[in-house]
């Protein structure tokens, strides 16, 4: 209860010093006087973050994703990650917090974390892609580890943006055997779990990621794979440097999963979404995942299936292209069903979750050639017919096509 109590007074000054100085410190563009209940870490962060750094911005901006993913694939820090990523993710789960990785940029690569604690760190772009250096997000842990080179955390109204406000953030840099800052490692949570214990345990997890850089220095990548392009709306072809690559069937599926989820999958996970109920032996599993893993030269992580080689799929950026709310890109990519052939219950419930996000972003445009593109693909979807005449001009002569799709959709 004490603790508790403390924490909510510490929060409360904080909060009375930011409503304070901050609104000084955009006029005069300088430290303030008075500032003695906050460290001075923190206000020189705020002055020089005012410059670029709306207070009351909600998120972090954010990188493309897939450019994102192709980063984290050659990281130097991606194979100590990977290696320790079933630890940091029962820490984060058992502690409540989110576990976040970044690029010398301050560009969140990876992160893990249960799912409620994701969520809310979506929110605010704490995410990959999202960037957190002091340009971009003020003052937080991340751009001040970045900064000096050294731990820090930052509590409740420490952050210069309101919306983190709710957060304590405990980061440290990690340095590689050369000693140059290749990112940082932070634990985030909300400002009522604040713990001092949590930067024991940051540090401790880097000093082991700093270790395996040191001990294995052949971790950091010196070449990057070539790009494998995965076809898999309406068709199923994977294709390196203009070759088919030689995939049966269950690699393909394997392939289309690890792509559109790049986080990766627990093994566990993996084979239930590949197999379901069926009865199939381990040794069975393990040969598809070796097979496909000698298809793409290595390209794919042991203890946790994840892709190391760029693999650019067509599901993922109509995905992509749908979050970004461009729908002609995804009507013009979203070529039919994925892996039509497939039975696999993670195919299945991907295409179903593609089918029913394709269709929800045509029933929302107000663009009747999106209605009528989508059309040629589900003849028998009377509403899709629908919404294209209400969307066309009587006078529109595709009205026709339209009408002639509704009769037959009513009559079947």
């Amino acid at each position: 209860m004490s603790q508790s109590s403390d924490l909510r007074r510490r929060k409360a000054t904080l909060e009375s010093e930011w409503s304070r100085l901050v609104p000084q410190m955009r006029t005069a563009g300088s430290r303030p006087c008075g500032a003695e209940a906050l460290r001075q870490d923190v206000t020189e962060s705020w002055v020089r973050s005012l410059s670029s750094v709306d207070p009351g911005r909600d998120s972090a901006p954010v990188s493309d994703e897939g450019a994102v993913h192709h980063r984290w694939i050659g990281s130097p820090l991606r194979r100590p990650v990977d290696d320790l990523a079933d630890e940091l993710r029962s820490i984060a789960e058992d502690a409540g917090f989110v576990t976040a990785v970044t690029d010398e940029s301050g560009t969140i690569l990876w992160t893990c974390g249960g799912r409620t604690m994701r969520r809310r760190a979506e929110r605010v772009n704490f995410a990959p892609g999202g960037r957190w250096d002091e340009q971009a997000m003020g003052t937080n842990a991340l751009s001040l580890a970045l900064r000096t080179g050294r731990p820090h955390s930052v509590f409740s109204a420490e952050h210069l943006v309101t919306a983190l406000h709710g957060w304590v953030c405990y980061c440290a840099p990690v340095h590689g055997p050369d000693g140059r800052v290749l990112g940082v490692l932070d634990m985030s949570t909300t400002w009522d779990r604040s713990n001092p214990l949590a930067m024991s345990t940051v540090r401790s997890l880097v000093a082991t990621v700093e270790a395996r850089l040191r001990t294995e220095p052949q971790l950091i990548p010196r070449t990057n794979p070539d790009p494998v392009s995965l076809t898999c709306l309406g068709a199923e072809q994977a294709v390196r440097n203009g070759t088919p690559l030689q995939l049966r069937p269950r690699q393909l599926e394997i392939l289309t999963l690890l792509a559109l989820e790049p986080d990766g999958y627990a093994p566990e996970r993996l084979r239930e979404a590949v197999y379901g109920d069926r009865a199939v032996t381990a040794s069975t599993f393990k040969a598809e995942i070796s097979h496909l893993r000698r298809a793409l030269d290595g390209g794919v992580t042991t203890r946790r299936y994840a892709l190391t080689t760029p693999v650019s799929c067509d599901a993922a950026d109509v995905l992509r292209a749908l979050r970004n709310g461009d729908a002609d890109t995804a009507l013009r990519l979203y070529r039919g069903p994925l892996l039509p052939r497939s039975e696999a219950p993670g195919i299945e419930e991907w295409r179903t979750h593609l089918e029913v996000a394709v269709r929800e972003a045509v029933l929302a445009s107000a663009r009747p050639e999106h209605a009528l593109r989508y059309g040629e693909r589900v003849p028998y979807d009377v509403e899709v017919h629908e919404h294209a005449l209400r969307l066309l001009d009587p006078r529109d002569t595709r009205r026709a096509l339209a009408a002639g799709r509704l009769t037959s959709a009513l009559r079947h």
